[in-house]
């Protein structure tokens, strides 16, 4: 069942993956751009099934389906705001946050300015450093600002050799995925004009400034962390992953044979029982 909770920002819905009623200690997930809670699903089913209780929202990246408020900070600092007050409106506390692709970015940026609510953090694939937005997606997202660009790029996704291509889904699995759900990731950006407002207000805005910052501060952080990484990707190679294992001191480091980008998908099982087993060794205010 989705559930909707109310912001300053605008309404966000989630769903809630738990096998013991609530019992269990709580993940917060965060996807990526252009795509939705679905993302993480394959995970959460499976770190439900292990006792642990998984909120996975669809936070406001262009595959959400119902707009932010026409004023709402949507670039990637406000997105941190925005996760930020989500975990205070639900009242969790001691949270594991789990992060992948750009929501990574937004979850360091998260950790590194208000992490009063957050006990452990997680990070697949995901921008990070100098790498925010990656390769040729830089360029794509300077298209945010060009009056008429963003209809232009959203509409050609109805088109799946431009959907599998290099500058959307083309670089981001090892297993080739349903053409149904990448169409649906993107079906919100194609036709609602307020979603890609929101769209190109997050993307537009992305700037390695703001996880270079963000990296500055990682070292600061006394949570446990656990950096999960599928090691063929291309766009965020192994080398960003141990980048940020030595940033973050006393970091595990799970390299995930056979995944790219969106390793959730690829690889669920090895994801979810990495995550299981840090969660199960590492207790909230445990000291590195």
């Amino acid at each position: 069942m989705e559930l909707t909770v109310e912001l300053p920002a605008g309404p966000i819905h989630y769903r809630v993956y738990d096998a013991r009623d609530g019992q269990g200690e709580t993940l917060v997930f965060v996807h990526g751009f252009a795509v939705d809670g679905r993302l993480w699903e394959p995970v959460a089913l499976r770190l439900a099934a292990a006792g642990l209780r998984c909120i996975v929202p669809t936070w406001p990246f262009g595959s959400h389906t119902t707009p932010m408020n026409p004023g709402a900070d949507v670039t990637p600092p406000g997105a941190a705001r925005i996760i930020a007050d989500f975990l205070a409106a639900l009242d969790l506390e001691d949270v594991t946050i789990v992060g992948n692709d750009s929501g990574g970015a937004v979850t360091q940026l998260l950790v590194t300015s208000d992490p009063s609510r957050i006990g452990r953090l997680v990070l697949t694939n995901c921008d990070s450093f100098d790498n925010f937005p990656p390769g040729d997606f830089k360029r794509l997202s300077r298209l945010a600002h060009v009056p008429g660009a963003g209809w232009l790029v959203a509409q050609a996704m109805r088109f799946e050799p431009i959907l599998r291509g290099p500058t959307a889904f083309g670089e981001v699995n090892a297993h080739r995925q349903p053409t149904e759900l990448l169409r649906s990731f993107v079906a919100p950006l194609i036709r609602d004009r307020r979603i890609r407002r929101d769209a190109l207000r997050f993307f537009g805005a992305a700037d390695s400034k703001d996880t270079l910052a963000a990296a500055a501060k990682l070292p600061d952080l006394t949570m446990p962390a656990l950096v999960v990484w599928g090691e063929d990707d291309t766009l965020f190679p192994v080398s960003d992953a141990t980048r940020l294992q030595t940033a973050l001191n006393g970091c595990e480091l799970v390299l995930v044979p056979d995944a790219k980008t969106f390793s959730p998908l690829d690889q669920p099982e090895a994801v979810a029982s990495a995550i299981a087993a840090f969660v199960a060794s590492r207790p909230v205010g445990s000291s590195r």
